[in-house]
């Protein structure tokens, strides 16, 4: 009884100081715990003193067992005002009227109380001064038992306007006194009911805190959400404006359509290569974004003007850096920003503008927009030049690291472009293909074709048109054609003086009755299909709709041409693996209407395509400790990897292949780890990738690299390499690890690599593979040691 009277004493402390309470509900509930203590210490001390027959015993007995049956009235009054507080706001009238019922029930139970105490109605004592029952101590019962089922009507009627958890408690404290009440009345001597009320009293006060607790959480959350919305909103404010911002700026030059959101998109992949969290990617994005926002402040003259700029012009075009400056400084929450209008210009060689600052004295998110702007520059078209062939564009990074741009963020770059296959990063319309254009017009044979569109390896391209004859021709004048072909800058060159420079192969040129003309394809074979239950086929009819899919496998490339009332498939065999094929339309006398261009994602089974020629292959010859492998593209295979343990000798032949051209054509050494040990595992990490022309690529924050490239007397220049590599030679790596410390050194034509790979994460297992870019890789031997 004494815990309990304490416990309800201490929470009566807690409740007074619960300022969450509404002010009503917090006195109803200290009501209730104080009439609970009361009832326990009274209980108390009426067990201590009863049969005990002095003067103090006589007192206490008495106003102990008064106490007692006046707070068990008093805690059923507190409970019911606790209970009007809880349902003020849910406009019950007959609720209400029971709850003021239980009070005046409670009113007139402390009245025959007083009464009892002249009359010995309820109880008396006997000469031992001990509690005896008296007459009428059913009615002391039935007045709080009635007060408890009227209360528990109210309770079970209203029991889904409140939290569960509430309304349980509620019950709790209604039905469980009630139960205690009927056994009390056969089981004379026990305190089941003041017990049953203290316990039920401090599950009340829990039951409240834990709602008062929920509802702080509710309230927090919704505060979160609301908060998290509001910044989400500011966030799109934000990115609404200064997108409407850039295409304002791009909107001065019709030459440089999208420019900022594509330079914008660079920069941060190159943060991210960089290692950047996504905060500070962000707002390089947005830096970027914004970079070029001083040329508002340049005359639109200028900015469109086609011959070259008079020196007077250029100063005035430079300005645009001090006007951008000077219009994003005022924007304080985000100063990044204006450091990228203000730098963007600037050289890593201290040549720039306008302040020539130089190297690390040059802020390094001026030196990331720097890189990502030249490179669209270069990959765009201009009004006096196409966009330059991707090739182009990374030689011009390689030869300005150091000099025009920093060599980290540089190097960033040559690894984006090296990963970017399909010229992706470039200059074009964020819907349409062909530069923007989906309608085209023919009249002199093939004086019109559209850009390339890139038939992706292993992925099927659909292409929906509508072809109609041109204006003063028929059906039977129209002539379309689809030429497939590779170039540098993905366009078709006939007789150009590009078109050597961009090394232009035309394969063929497919027509859409069956014929074609072959070009540097080895061979076609074409299937005309009729699309309708007529045994007659239509050779002559050539307008309407058209569904063209193409896929590539390999060597060999499927072109399918669907019309209204028949197929026509073409199997192409090209002339290697190696090149792109991109496809054309172009043709005399018709109108092409361009619908939709769809990739799909979709991988097609291996020999989807039927094969009509034999593979090209460059590494038939003997094989070593691993199959050989013949490396089309960038990276797009490699040999198995093997474990490196202490220190490894890897013998080779490699041979680049007749399409390659550039320096970087040759083989690559790669340290990674995986759960196989082959660069395809989902689980690929790399470590270092290791050119023999002398570049080395880390990935992430998986370790560092350190690489020491020296030229002895034999090296005679690129030009030599490339040679070297054209005419095959032999390799020799040597790598020697050292806990997470890897070794590798190397030499051919001249280059003495040697490259220190410090592996930063907890990886024990490392492999080692061989691939590289259009080149062949043949006798491959591993040799281990423990």
């Amino acid at each position: 009884m004494m815990i309990l009277s304490s416990m309800c004493a201490v929470i009566a402390v807690f409740v007074l100081f619960m300022k969450a309470l509404p002010r009503k509900r917090r006195i109803a509930l200290l009501s209730v715990e104080i009439c609970s203590m009361v009832i326990m210490l009274a209980d108390c001390f009426a067990y201590a003193f009863r049969g005990d027959p002095s003067a103090a015993g006589f007192w206490i007995v008495r106003i102990s067992n008064f106490l007692v049956f006046t707070m068990n009235i008093g805690v059923l009054y507190a409970f019911n005002a606790y209970i009007i507080t809880l349902y003020e706001d849910t406009n019950s009238k007959n609720s209400y009227k029971r709850l003021k019922v239980v009070n005046y029930l409670g009113l007139a139970g402390e009245v025959m109380l007083i009464v009892s105490q002249f009359t010995d109605f309820y109880y008396s004592f006997d000469a031992s001064n001990t509690y005896q029952r008296g007459p009428g101590f059913i009615l002391c019962y039935l007045i709080p038992a009635i007060m408890l089922i009227l209360q528990v009507t109210v309770i079970v009627e209203n029991y889904k306007k409140l939290n569960s958890t509430i309304s349980l408690s509620l019950i709790l404290f209604s039905c469980l006194p009630l139960l205690a009440s009927l056994v009390q009345i056969k089981l004379y001597g026990l305190s089941l009911i003041n017990t049953t009320v203290a316990g039920m009293a401090l599950l009340l006060y829990l039951f409240a805190l834990k709602d008062m607790n929920a509802s702080y959480e509710r309230a927090n959350d919704l505060r979160i959400e609301l908060l998290t919305a509001e910044q989400q909103s500011m966030k799109r404010l934000f990115e609404q404006t200064a997108e409407a911002l850039a295409s304002a700026i791009d909107a001065k030059d019709k030459y440089t359509h999208g420019h900022s959101s594509r330079v914008a998109g660079y920069s941060r992949m190159i943060a991210k290569l960089s290692g950047k969290d996504d905060k500070e990617c962000e707002e390089i994005y947005y830096a970027a974004l914004l970079h070029d926002i001083g040329k508002i402040g340049v005359p639109d003259e200028i900015i469109n003007k086609k011959g070259k700029l008079t020196p007077d012009e250029y100063e005035k075009i430079k300005e645009h850096t001090t006007i951008g400056k000077a219009i994003l400084s005022s924007i304080v929450e985000f100063p990044y920003i204006s450091i990228g209008a203000h730098h963007h210009h600037e050289r890593f060689d201290g040549r720039g503008y306008p302040e020539k600052l130089k190297g690390n004295d040059i802020p390094e998110l001026a030196r990331i927009i720097a890189v990502a702007d030249a490179y669209d520059a270069m990959t765009s078209k201009r009004s006096y030049r196409d966009p330059l062939p991707q090739a182009t564009v990374r030689q011009i990074f390689i030869e300005e690291m150091g000099g025009q741009f920093d060599p980290q963020f540089a190097k960033h770059m040559i690894h984006m472009i090296d990963q970017d296959q399909e010229y992706v990063m470039r200059e074009r319309e964020d819907v349409k293909e062909f530069s923007g254009n989906d309608e085209f017009t023919y009249m002199g044979y093939r004086n019109v074709h559209t850009e390339g569109v890139l038939v992706i390896p292993d992925r099927k391209l659909n292409i929906r048109i509508r072809i109609t004859p041109t204006e003063g021709y028929k059906e039977k004048d129209c002539l379309p054609v689809i030429v497939l072909f590779d170039a540098l800058d993905g366009r078709v060159h006939t007789a150009d003086k590009l078109s050597e420079e961009l090394l232009y192969t035309e394969y063929a040129e497919l027509r859409y009755d069956g014929n074609y003309n072959l070009g540097e394809a080895r061979v076609i074979k074409p299937n005309v299909m009729n699309m309708k239950s007529s045994s007659i086929i239509s050779v002559s009819k050539v307008c309407g709709e058209y569904e063209i899919e193409a896929v590539r496998q390999k060597d060999h490339i499927l072109i399918k041409i669907i019309g209204e009332d028949k197929m026509v498939e073409y199997n192409v065999a090209l002339p290697d693996s190696t090149r792109y094929c991109y496809l054309s339309f172009s043709g005399a006398y018709y109108h092409l209407n361009v619908r939709s261009i769809n990739r799909s994602d979709e991988k097609i089974p291996d020999n989807y395509i039927p094969r009509i020629a034999e593979l090209v292959s460059y590494i038939d010859g003997e094989a070593g400790d691993v199959p050989n492998v013949q490396v089309d593209g960038y990276r797009t295979d490699a040999s198995d990897g093997v474990i490196l343990k202490k220190s490894m000798e890897i013998d080779f032949h490699a041979k680049s292949l007749p399409t390659a051209r550039l320096i970087w054509h040759c083989p690559f050494v790669c340290i990674f780890t995986s759960s196989n040990g082959k660069v395809t595992d989902e689980d690929y990490r790399e470590f270092a990738l290791i050119r023999l022309d002398g570049e080395v690529w880390e990935t992430g924050n998986l370790a560092t690299n350190n690489v020491i490239l020296n030229k002895n007397n034999s090296f005679d220049g690129w030009d030599s390499w490339k040679r070297l590599n054209k005419e095959g030679f032999d390799c020799h790596v040597s790598l020697k690890r050292d806990g997470k410390t890897i070794t590798a050194t190397t030499e051919n034509g001249g280059i003495l690599l040697k490259s220190v790979t410090k592996i930063l994460t907890d990886d024990d297992t490392v492999y080692v593979a061989l691939t590289g870019d259009q080149t062949a890789i043949t006798r491959i031997y591993f040799k281990s040691k423990d």
